[in-house]
């Protein structure tokens, strides 16, 4: 079988991968995503352009240290009103963000490339939809005590696969790209590329 690489840090990533029975390495890359996004915007790029742009960026990095391994890039954008959400640098922009969130609907914008040798073989993009309903102020407080620091690594301040469901009154689309990496047609691409079985 070819070898995958993973050219991400990012534990959610590395879970779904594990527990679809796909065997990988890890190597994240090392970009300037800032660079890559004041890029997308003055070029007016689309969410989900700048988010694709991200991912490619992030396998051709990896991809020139790994002869002939299928590299894996992945980049997740979230967007509401008008406006792209980083992660939050402490526990105050942490708080203003799920305050901008609140009794909203956010889209989150997933993108995924597989790179051989620096040549780009797939590209896809899935965007999920989510409605966070109207928790108290109280409800967040306590929230962001029972979520620590995993949150903060969470562009929206949130996991779904734990208590950060809590803040949802819905969810609209597939779970994997929630997560960060759309796995079903992923998983189709590795087959017809012969790193795993078919």
């Amino acid at each position: 079988m070819m070898s995958i690489v993973l050219a991400s840090a990012s534990e959610a990533r590395r879970i779904l991968l594990r527990r679809a029975g796909v065997s990988f390495t890890c190597d994240p890359a090392a970009i300037d995503e800032g660079a890559i996004k004041r890029r997308a915007q003055a070029e007016r790029l689309t969410v989900s352009a700048t988010a694709m742009l991200l991912a490619e960026a992030k396998a051709r990095a990896v991809s020139r240290r790994h002869a002939d391994a299928l590299i894996i890039g992945a980049d997740q954008m979230l967007f509401c009103r008008g406006r792209i959400f980083s992660k939050p640098k402490d526990r105050e922009e942490a708080e203003a963000v799920l305050k901008l969130l609140r009794s909203r609907t956010h889209r989150l914008v997933s993108a995924v490339t597989v790179m051989r040798n620096d040549d780009v073989i797939w590209n896809y993009v899935e965007t999920a939809r989510l409605t966070m309903r109207c928790f108290s102020d109280r409800f967040l407080t306590q929230y962001l005590v029972d979520a620590g620091e995993g949150a903060m690594q969470s562009v929206g301040v949130y996991r779904v696969e734990g208590i950060g469901l809590q803040l949802f009154s819905h969810i609209d689309g597939d779970h994997s790209t929630i997560l960060g990496l759309p796995l079903v047609p992923l998983l189709e691409v590795l087959r017809r590329e012969g790193a795993i079985p078919e």
